[in-house]
């Protein structure tokens, strides 16, 4: 089974709430994203094997709210170095556009380009 990251991954140090797709229960908090995974952040240990319907929601202009629904498969699952959260790895079986979309937008925030030295 696939359970190494070969691509890094962007930390997000404010986190965006994910759902259960089908049942509009919060699941747990966004803690990294890449283009092909994402490590989801809960108070309870989810289970690794099966696939999950996930849902985001992006904060959009004029309090509008953005969805992103994604099927992703839970790799692993282990305990926090905060006490009573978990971590979970999620390989993306489907997802949007709107995903790349987002991943793109933040890497781009998150990152630190050199300025030029002929300034």
């Amino acid at each position: 089974m696939f359970t190494e990251r070969h691509i890094e991954r962007h930390q997000l140090p404010y986190f965006l709430k994910v759902f259960n797709r089908f049942t509009d229960q919060p699941i747990g908090y966004l803690g990294n994203v890449s283009e092909d995974g994402l490590m989801l952040i809960s108070n309870l240990p989810l289970l690794v094997g099966p696939d999950f319907e996930l849902q985001l929601r992006i904060p959009g202009r004029n309090g509008s709210v953005q969805p992103i629904n994604l099927t992703a498969s839970c790799l692993w699952c282990h305990e926090d170095a905060t006490p009573g959260h978990y971590d979970s790895g999620f390989m993306l079986l489907q997802a949007p556009k709107e995903y790349e979309q987002l991943v793109g937008a933040l890497q781009r925030y998150f990152s630190f380009y050199p300025l030029s030295a002929s300034a």
